[in-house]
């Protein structure tokens, strides 16, 4: 699975963006896709996951209240949208895929198989 993530950029803090990430090679049917982000210097970090298969959802406590992941089944797409974003955000934001990660383990980034090549979240002050 090759994985696609865009929609970074640069923001004014209070602002909102929608990350993007797609598949290519096959639908995401099956995995459980998550975004992580890695501000420079700082461990990568868990944001949120969909479980493609029903769409249940976890977020990290921290972020759930301007965070929210989404899926578009028919687009094979899945979606971060960032709310009233902050400088603390700034970060490469990663998604990530797994078919065999279990629920508890869904946080970790060495859990997940299929990694994008990261975008871009710069929030300006």
């Amino acid at each position: 699975v090759q994985l696609q993530a865009s929609g970074g950029g640069l923001v004014q803090a209070g602002g909102s963006l929608r990350l993007s990430c797609g598949a290519s090679g096959r639908t995401f049917r099956g995995y459980k896709v998550g975004w992580f982000r890695q501000a420079p210097g700082k461990e990568r970090e868990f944001v949120a996951v969909i479980k493609w298969d029903g769409g249940t959802t976890i977020y990290a406590d921290s972020l759930k209240r301007r965070f929210t992941i989404t899926r578009d089944i028919t687009k094979n797409t899945m979606y971060l949208q960032i709310n009233n974003l902050e400088p603390k955000d700034t970060a490469v934001y990663y998604c990530g895929a797994t078919a065999r990660t279990i629920h508890s383990m869904l946080g970790v980034p060495s859990s997940y198989e299929y990694w994008g090549q990261g975008t871009q979240v710069t929030v300006s002050s």
